[in-house]
C-alpha cells in the first residue's frame, strides 16, 4: 500500500511560502487529506503556519524562527510519520429560520429542484457538512455534502448586499455569510449565530474541519436567538 501522502506536489511560491497540492476537485476525500497533512504538519512543526484549501495547503514559514534551507525535505519527513492525530471531530449546530424575509431564493431553489419548499429544507438541513476551508469573507465557511439535487448555479444578478447570517447555495457548495456583504448565492435561510467575532478568543465560529449541522428553527426562536445574541436584524 502506498503512503497516503506519497506523489505530492510541492511548489515553491516565495522564500517562506510554499504550497502543497493534493488534487485538482472540490472532492470530500480529497479536502480530507488537506486537512490531514494541516494536522500532521502542525504537531511536528508548530512554527509553520498551514492554511487550507478545497485542494491544496499553503505553507508560511517565519524565516526568523526557521530556515529555507532543507525544508522540503523537513516537511516530506513530517508527513511520512505515521503518528497522524485525529482530525475533524468538532460538531458545530447552526439554528436556521428557512424561507420567508430569511431566504428569499427558497422558492427558486425549490422550482430549478423541482420540488416543494419543505423537501429542500428537509434535504439541507439532513447531512453533517464538512467545513473545507474559510475564505471570500472573515469567518466565511465552505462546506461539502450538499444534497446534489439542490444544487443550482450561481445568480446571474449578484446582489449588492447579503444580510449577515444568510445560509444560501452556490453551485454544489452551501456556505454562511458571517457579515453583510456582497453575494451571488441563493438564499434560503438565515442564522441568528456569529459566524465571526474578533474579541473572541477562536474568531470564527467554524474551522477548517469542522462538521456542521442545520437545526430547523421558526421565526420566533430565530428572533428570540438573535436577541439572546445581542444580533437582531
Amino acid at each position: 500500500m502506498s503512503h497516503p501522502f506519497a506523489n505530492l506536489q510541492l511548489e515553491a511560491l516565495a522564500e517562506d511560502a510554499w504550497l502543497l497540492r493534493f488534487g485538482e476537485t472540490i472532492d470530500v476525500a480529497v479536502n480530507a487529506r488537506v486537512h490531514t497533512a494541516a494536522a500532521l504538519l502542525r504537531a511536528h512543526l508548530p512554527d509553520i503556519e498551514c492554511v487550507p484549501a478545497y485542494a491544496s495547503l499553503l505553507l508560511r514559514v517565519d524565516l526568523d524562527v526557521r530556515s529555507s534551507d532543507g525544508l522540503r525535505e523537513t516537511i516530506e519527513a513530517a508527513l511520512s510519520n505515521p503518528s497522524a492525530p485525529a482530525t475533524g471531530t468538532r460538531e458545530v449546530i447552526v439554528p436556521v429560520w428557512y424561507g420567508d424575509e430569511a431566504g428569499a431564493d427558497l422558492q427558486d431553489v425549490a422550482a430549478h429542484a423541482r420540488m416543494s419548499a419543505e423537501e429542500v429544507i428537509a434535504r439541507h438541513s439532513a447531512p453533517a457538512y464538512h467545513v473545507a476551508m474559510l475564505g471570500f469573507a472573515p469567518g466565511f465557511p465552505y462546506l461539502l455534502g450538499l444534497d446534489p439535487a439542490l444544487s443550482m448555479p450561481r445568480r446571474s444578478q449578484p446582489r449588492t448586499s447579503v444580510p449577515a447570517g444568510s445560509v444560501a447555495i452556490g453551485g454544489l457548495q452551501t456556505g454562511i455569510y458571517p457579515q453583510a456583504l456582497p453575494g451571488g448565492w441563493h438564499l434560503i435561510g438565515r442564522t441568528p449565530m456569529h459566524l465571526f467575532d474578533l474579541g473572541a478568543s477562536s474568531p470564527s465560529l467554524c474551522q477548517p474541519g469542522d462538521r456542521v449541522r442545520f437545526q430547523v428553527i421558526d421565526e420566533h426562536e430565530y428572533r428570540r436567538l438573535a436577541v439572546d445574541a445581542g444580533a437582531a436584524r
